[in-house]
C-alpha cells in the first residue's frame, strides 16, 4: 500500500507539472511528450507495484507507442474526444515520429530513476 501511495503522488505532480509545461511558452513541446511517458510509466508502476520493471517499461512504451500511432486513426468519435481537454491530453493530436522518440526517453529516464532510488 506505501508503494501505491508513493506511485500515486509521483504520477500526480508528473501530470501537474506536464500540464503546466503546457501552459509555459519557453518550455519545449518535447518536455511535455517525456513528461508524458514518465506519467504513464510510474502510472504502471501503480497499477502493477509487484510486476518486473523491464516489463513495466515494455508495457509503457507499449501504451505511448499505440496511443500516437492511433494519431493517424480519423474516426469521427475518435476525433470528437481529442477536441476535449482531457481528450486532447490523453490521446493527442496529430501523429509525429519524434514524439516516439520522446516517449522512448522519457519512459527509460523514468526506469533509470525509480532503478537508481529504489533498488533495494
Amino acid at each position: 500500500m506505501k508503494q501505491r501511495l508513493r506511485y500515486a503522488l509521483i504520477s500526480i505532480s508528473i501530470l501537474l507539472i506536464g500540464i503546466l509545461s503546457r501552459k509555459i511558452d519557453f518550455i519545449p513541446l518535447f518536455i511535455g511528450d517525456i513528461l508524458y511517458s514518465v506519467l504513464i510509466y510510474f502510472g504502471f508502476c501503480f497499477l502493477f507495484p509487484t510486476k518486473n520493471r523491464i516489463l513495466v517499461l515494455l508495457f509503457s512504451i507499449l501504451f505511448c507507442f499505440t496511443i500516437e500511432i492511433s494519431q493517424l486513426i480519423e474516426w469521427n468519435w475518435l476525433y470528437k474526444i481529442r477536441s476535449t481537454n482531457l481528450g486532447h491530453y490523453i490521446l493527442g493530436q496529430g501523429f509525429l515520429w519524434t514524439d516516439l522518440l520522446c516517449y522512448s526517453i522519457g519512459t527509460i529516464i523514468a526506469y533509470l530513476i525509480e532503478y537508481k532510488t529504489y533498488k533495494n
